[in-house]
């Protein structure tokens, strides 16, 4: 799964509005944001960097003013690790990584019907539930990026390209939480952005755009969709619906 991981990896990189590549790596620049999440680098399977290759990836996000990132499924390419940390490069984080099929996806049981709250998950379509979105899930992860226009822009292009999202809307208006999936290269899909508005967390919001999502995908054809997950709360709510750990990521980035 490794490798099937990391070619989407470098396949999405390469939907970005501006690519770098050099032999042993694909870098995804979107000049709409600053976001480390958006704006990443990842070697080709089987990649044996030169130090000429990782001098011309840093000075790629050098000329951008960002801090120079690596993502990857570290057995694909044994080589890459210890070039970057040649370079200067350190660990930022290890995620495992999960990963769902038709055949163990569950979706969750409905809510009661005497609920105050029934979490049904939407497909966007209009600009002011896009924006709701991006400022739901804004708000859901904290200071990890601020809500914006070009979020929302940004999300409609998912869906756009062939991704997916849904959102449960607040009872009050506005989203309660979203998912989203990154069209399908592969055979798979990254299931990304998966948030819940503080105020609606352990109401099933999660459970239900995740489940929606994964289903889509698999409707569309994917053989598979994988998501990285931080905390046992969450992990648990994947396990649930499904997803399997499969393997593990590295990051590796240079602190300014």
């Amino acid at each position: 799964m490794d490798t099937t991981v990391q070619n989407f990896a470098v396949a999405n990189l390469r939907r970005r509005p501006v690519v770098i590549e050099n032999p042993s790596f694909v870098a995804g620049f979107d000049p709409a944001t600053t976001s480390p999440y958006v704006n990443y680098a990842s070697p080709l399977p089987g990649a044996e960097p030169t130090r000429r290759e990782v001098a011309h990836l840093v000075a790629a996000f050098r000329e951008r003013g960002l801090r120079p990132r690596v993502e990857f499924a570290l057995s694909t390419a044994p080589a890459v690790e210890p070039a970057l940390r040649a370079a200067g490069f350190t660990t930022e984080e290890v995620h495992e990584y999960l990963v769902c099929t038709p055949a163990t996806l569950t979706m969750p049981p409905p809510a009661a019907r005497d609920s105050a709250f029934v979490p049904r998950a939407r497909t966007p379509h209009t600009d002011e539930e896009f924006d709701a979105i991006d400022a739901a899930l804004a708000e859901a992860f904290g200071s990890e990026f601020d809500a914006s226009p070009e979020g929302g822009a940004r999300l409609r292009r998912i869906q756009d390209a062939g991704g997916v999202i849904r959102f449960v809307p607040s009872p009050g208006g506005g989203c309660a939480g979203a998912a989203s999936c990154s069209a399908p290269a592969a055979g798979t899909g990254e299931l990304s952005g998966v948030g819940t508005r503080p105020a609606f967390r352990g109401r099933g919001v999660a459970a239900v755009v995740t489940a929606e999502v994964a289903a889509e995908m698999f409707a569309r054809g994917a053989r598979s969709v994988w998501l990285e997950s931080s905390g046992d709360g969450p992990r648990r709510i994947y396990e649930r619906l499904g997803f399997r750990p499969e393997g593990t990521r590295l990051y590796l980035s240079i602190s300014d």
